[in-house]
């Protein structure tokens, strides 16, 4: 296994452990701590800074993992659907900034990108989950899950995601090589 390999399992333990645990701080904070939608987070730092593979992979992982030792999310639809949801996050994070061209900034045109697909997917998982189930998942559903109840979130994403990826980036901390 290279070096680099190695670095980028280890980062992307960490980026799970992150995930693991920000919800208890997010959850502190009782009017708004979900809609902040803590474990979005580390999936798109993974995606950005390990590379799509790994942010796919601790996407995925990370809202299962925490429903089993945690119990929450609930397992079902919840972490099903946002395994799904953060998979594409950290996927599309990663594989944009590889990809685009290396300019000043590319993070501010990847991070919506990847956003909007991961909510996207998060809805169709979820339409499929309740046909599954024989219960229903409405356009209402998906405005209020994806968009109106996250909008703290969303915004929370779109203003520290680019600092941190910038910040991380200029110590040569950015293994998406």
């Amino acid at each position: 296994m290279t070096a680099l390999r190695i670095r980028k399992l280890t980062y992307a333990a960490l980026y799970l452990a992150i995930a693991m645990v920000l919800p208890f701080v997010t959850g502190q904070i009782p009017e708004i701590g979900s809609m902040l939608c803590p474990m979005h987070i580390p999936a798109l730092l993974c995606g950005f800074m390990c590379g799509w593979p790994w942010g796919l992979a601790v996407g995925f992982i990370a809202p299962l993992l925490r429903s089993a030792v945690f119990g929450m999310p609930t397992l079902f639809p919840t972490a099903v659907a946002m395994a799904f949801e953060l998979a594409v996050y950290g996927g599309v994070s990663g594989l944009l900034i590889r990809l685009l061209p290396k300019k000043k900034g590319i993070v501010y045109a990847v991070l919506p990108i990847a956003m909007i697909a991961g909510r996207a997917v998060w809805g169709a998982v979820r339409v499929i989950l309740a046909g599954l189930s024989g219960s229903s998942f409405t356009w209402a559903m998906f405005l209020a899950g994806a968009i109106t109840n996250a909008i703290p979130g969303i915004i929370l994403h779109l203003i520290l995601i680019p600092i941190l990826v910038i910040a991380m980036e200029k110590a040569g901390l950015s293994l998406n090589k």
